[in-house]
């Protein structure tokens, strides 16, 4: 029986006096990598902060294995397992690759060790002593995403974690994807790379003006993708 570990219902979520999110409504079962698509600005990142309690001022309802996350600090969030790679990677300049990697606490049971991540990722192997920005972009793309794995969180949210990377980067990172879903954790992905999602996802969720418009499984997807060319201006 599928087991259901994330529900979102009418969550709304406001920048100040600017009101992003209207009503948006999801879930996410256990074992899942589910995307959220749509056009800059349509409220995918948003999404994620409200979940993570980035922005305090939201309303409706979110729970994560039966938790109130509206209701939860932050800093507990991440200790039910959400863990968020962030668009923007945070990598420290002032730290080395193997500082950057243990400077999240280990909130946990379960987080992977080094040595694990290594088998994850081999270009973080050997790097320990350079600067975390001096990675290449997708290195540190990978750095991002282990410093949350390190952490014990089985439930990620990866935020354009392909964007202006290089092919075999990208494979790179689908490889790891699929060894964490053989894992049983559990992802929402914020992606523009379609063929990306489509490759490694099993539902997707389409959002307009804070809202989610469409579902579609991936099988249906695949078999017609002009479905999703409406929606995403391609």
């Amino acid at each position: 029986m599928t087991e259901r570990r994330l529900t979102v219902a009418n969550l709304h979520s406001w920048y100040g006096e600017s009101h992003i999110l209207h009503g948006a409504e999801f879930h996410v079962n256990r074992g899942e990598v589910v995307t959220l698509l749509g056009r800059n600005g349509a409220g995918k990142t948003t999404t994620m902060r409200a979940l993570m309690g980035v922005l305090r001022k939201r309303t409706g309802t979110a729970t994560l294995d039966g938790h109130d996350l509206l209701a939860t600090a932050p800093h507990r969030i991440a200790r039910l397992g959400l863990g968020y790679v962030p668009e923007e990677r945070g990598i420290f300049s002032s730290l080395t690759v193997a500082e950057n990697l243990v400077l999240p606490p280990i909130v946990r049971s379960g987080g992977m060790n080094v040595a694990q991540i290594h088998d994850l990722f081999p270009n973080l192997k050997g790097r320990d002593r350079i600067i975390g920005t001096r990675l290449s972009g997708g290195e540190q793309q990978m750095l991002a995403i282990a410093r949350i794995l390190r952490t014990g969180a089985d439930f990620i949210l990866l935020d354009e974690p392909t964007e202006g990377l290089a092919p075999v980067i990208v494979e790179d990172i689908a490889r790891a994807l699929g060894t964490l879903k053989s894992l049983g954790l559990t992802i929402i992905l914020v992606e523009q790379n379609i063929r990306f999602a489509v490759a490694n996802a099993d539902r997707h969720y389409v959002m307009e003006q804070g809202r989610i418009v469409n579902e579609f499984t991936n099988e249906a997807l695949k078999a017609d993708m002009s479905r999703i060319d409406a929606y995403l201006g391609v």
